[in-house]
């Protein structure tokens, strides 16, 4: 396959579309749960440059290929073969994902992003930033990556951080999806709009303006979620200033679902799970996303030298046996000092953002 025919083949994995008042983003990699690739990322920065100061153009919309759903996150085969080769590929796709992931949230026009069916990794990056997000019954939402031996990115830890009490701690340790009711409760989501009328809303945004046309598809509420009525729990337990005394507390809470919640963490990556809980932390204390998405790039950089992440993605994506075998293998024999090297100064070429950018 020649340099051109590789080109157009990678912009046929986002489809670019003006239809009236609306400019469309469709991810297209439906074999693929349309996971993002580096090409992706830049050809939708690409068009946001291009539609920013476009007249023509006063709102943008997201939505993904196929049946299964929006986006299960970034091309980890590809992040896998990357951290195996001691490449930096990953490295620059990350840098230029964030920076996207920033560039969403400040976006000045109205940016419709449809999280129906699968959104995780990636896909909240490039959806749950956005001024106006839509869930819907099928909608699953998840940031799984301690389950991979990676850390929540692409500002997860942002938008999980400001989740109501220790929900975000809850679903980013567990790594837990989430239908439609509970993606509006942590923050993830601003709108429920039944499935069955995505095409009308999206007929109705060649003519109209987002705030006419929302209302008339967001009358009905969602389906009942599960994370409200077991807020107490989970409020106790997620305070505690450890993994391990978070475990203790939901191994003792006496209540069946703590347990099963706790036996689930403790299939995480042990490492993962203590550098999640801290950048969590430190991240309610950061005031901007940008700042934010700075320690989560040098933590997804460090993460590339961890053997937890070749491991992780080994066992559920390329083997597919479930079975890690993580290292450090339990809590305890991580200590401080494996945690913080995720915190130190990346290598990188440039700062991911400069002053205007």
């Amino acid at each position: 396959m020649t340099p051109e025919t590789d080109a157009a083949a990678e912009a046929e994995h986002v489809l670019l579309a003006i239809r009236g008042r609306a400019a469309h983003l469709t991810l297209n990699r439906p074999r693929a749960l349309n996971a993002l690739t580096h090409a992706m990322v830049r050809r939708i920065g690409e068009a946001l440059s291009a539609w920013e100061h476009d007249p023509a153009v006063e709102t943008v919309v997201l939505t993904g290929a196929g049946e299964r759903g929006l986006c299960a996150g970034g091309d980890i085969r590809a992040i896998h073969e990357d951290a195996r080769s001691g490449g930096t590929a990953s490295a620059d796709f990350w840098r230029d994902e964030y920076r996207l992931n920033a560039r969403i949230a400040r976006w000045s026009k109205p940016y419709v992003a449809v999280m129906d069916g699968i959104v995780m990794g990636g896909g909240v990056g490039i959806s749950a930033h956005g001024n106006v997000r839509i869930v819907t019954e099928r909608s699953r939402v998840a940031m799984p990556e301690t389950g991979i031996g990676f850390v929540p990115d692409v500002g997860g830890t942002y938008l999980l951080s400001r989740a109501p009490g220790e929900l975000g701690t809850h679903l980013a340790l567990t790594g837990a999806p989430v239908g439609a009711a509970d993606a509006l409760l942590c923050g993830l989501a601003d709108h429920y709009i039944p499935s069955s009328q995505l095409p009308a809303l999206l007929a109705e945004l060649t003519t109209s303006p987002v705030r006419e046309a929302l209302p008339h598809h967001t009358r009905r509420p969602p389906p009942p979620g599960e994370l409200a009525a077991h807020r107490q729990w989970i409020d106790h337990c997620y305070a505690a200033d450890t993994v391990e005394e978070i475990v203790d507390r939901l191994l003792t809470t006496g209540i069946q679902e703590a347990k099963e919640t706790a036996e689930t963490i403790l299939t995480k990556s042990p490492t993962s799970l203590k550098v999640t809980l801290k950048a969590l932390r430190r991240a309610r204390e950061l005031a901007t996303l940008e700042e934010v998405l700075t320690q989560e790039y040098r933590i997804s950089c460090a993460a590339l030298t961890s053997p937890d992440l070749i491991e992780g993605i080994r066992a559920q994506v390329i083997d597919k046996d479930r079975e890690p075998r993580w290292s450090p293998g339990s809590l305890a024999e991580v200590g401080d000092t494996d945690v913080a090297r995720f915190f130190g100064t990346a290598n990188e070429h440039e700062p991911l953002f400069t002053p205007g950018s």
